[in-house]
C-alpha cells in the first residue's frame, strides 16, 4: 500500500479472541464448584470431572488420584504428578498443553502490542516532516529557482550571440525556398 493512503480501521476482535477462549475454558470450572469444605482426597479413584468440581483440586491421570493443588508452587512438582498427566480446571487440557497455549497467546499479545506501537510511532513520524527535512526541501526549492534564473540568462546570452553572428533561428526556415 502506498504511503499516505488512508486505510480502514483495525478490527478490535483479534486481541480479545485469546481472552475469550481462556474464559470459555474456565467457565465450567467456576460454575461447577463444590462447597469449600470438600476435601480433594475424597474424589480419588472417581472421575476427573468429579475431582475438578473443586477448583483447589488437581487430577493426576496416571494414578487416578485427586490431590490438593500445591498453592505454594505455580506448577505442581514432578514428584506429585507429571505435567503431561496433571489436569486442572478441565479434564481435556493437561498442564503441558496449558503452558504451551498460554505462552503462545502471551507471545501473540506481546507481538501484537509491539506491532501496534511501531505502527503508531511510524504514523506520528510520517505526519509532519522534521526540521532537517523542511530545511532540505527549502534549499531544494531555492536551488531550483536559481537554476531557472541562470537558464533564462544563458538563453538570452546565446540568443544575443546568435543575432550578432547571424545564426539566429528563423521562425520559418523554409521560407527562403518558397520564393523561387
Amino acid at each position: 500500500m502506498a504511503p499516505g493512503v488512508a486505510r480502514g480501521p483495525t478490527p478490535y476482535w483479534r486481541l480479545p479472541l485469546g481472552g475469550a477462549a481462556l474464559l470459555l475454558l474456565l467457565i465450567p470450572v467456576a460454575a461447577a464448584q463444590d462447597p469449600l469444605g470438600a476435601a480433594c482426597s475424597q474424589n480419588t479413584n472417581k472421575t476427573c470431572e468429579e475431582c475438578l468440581k473443586n477448583v483447589s483440586c488437581l487430577w493426576c491421570n496416571t494414578n487416578k488420584a485427586c490431590l490438593d493443588y500445591p498453592v505454594t508452587n505455580i506448577l505442581p512438582p514432578a514428584s506429585l504428578c507429571k505435567l503431561s498427566s496433571a489436569r486442572w480446571g478441565v479434564c481435556w487440557v493437561n498442564f503441558e498443553a496449558l503452558i504451551i497455549t498460554m505462552s503462545v497467546v502471551g507471545g501473540a499479545l506481546l507481538l501484537g502490542i509491539a506491532i501496534c506501537c511501531c505502527c503508531c510511532c511510524r504514523r506520528k513520524r510520517s505526519r509532519k516532516p522534521d526540521r532537517s527535512e523542511e530545511k532540505a526541501m527549502r534549499e531544494r526549492e531555492e536551488r531550483r529557482i536559481r537554476q531557472g534564473g541562470r537558464r533564462a540568462e544563458m538563453k538570452t546570452r546565446h540568443d544575443e550571440i546568435r543575432k550578432k553572428y547571424g545564426l539566429f533561428k528563423e521562425e520559418n526556415p523554409y521560407a527562403r525556398f518558397e520564393n523561387n
